[in-house]
């Protein structure tokens, strides 16, 4: 007889975990006379599966549930529709910012070769 509650998963779970307390020397939550232990030869799988089966596991597995979105839902033609404006408007910041840094670049080409004079200067003022 099988637990109908629980996934062959979650039941595995249960059998281990109570196979395990009963290894290590937990007390039984059922009775079992000693021929039916026997028979079993003690294993500790064999009773946690005979106290599942009971109902008896004090046992609970908590599934969690999705999290409840309050806005609508979005046809997925909408979402499409929405992402290609998105990137589309993506594509034109990015070169309005690469034309920017062309116009900044051709408005000072002087500026780097100042620095570049100066720097050569202040080399050949320290040789002499």
């Amino acid at each position: 007889m099988e637990h109908k509650n629980f996934s062959d998963y979650e039941r595995a779970r249960i059998l281990g975990a109570r196979a395990l307390q009963i290894s290590m020397n937990a007390p039984l939550l059922i009775k079992i006379e000693k021929e039916d232990l026997e028979k079993i030869h003690y294993d500790s799988l064999k009773i946690a599966e005979v106290e599942l089966n009971s109902d008896i596991l004090p046992i609970s597995i908590k599934r969690p549930f999705p999290e409840k979105k309050e806005e609508a839902l979005k046809r997925v033609r909408e979402q499409k529709v929405e992402e290609k404006k998105t990137d589309e408007s993506e594509i034109v910041e990015e070169e309005e910012i690469a034309k920017e840094g062309e116009i900044m670049e051709l408005a000072n080409p002087d500026d780097e070769q100042d620095e570049v004079a100066e720097e050569s200067e202040v080399s050949g003022g320290e040789g002499d």
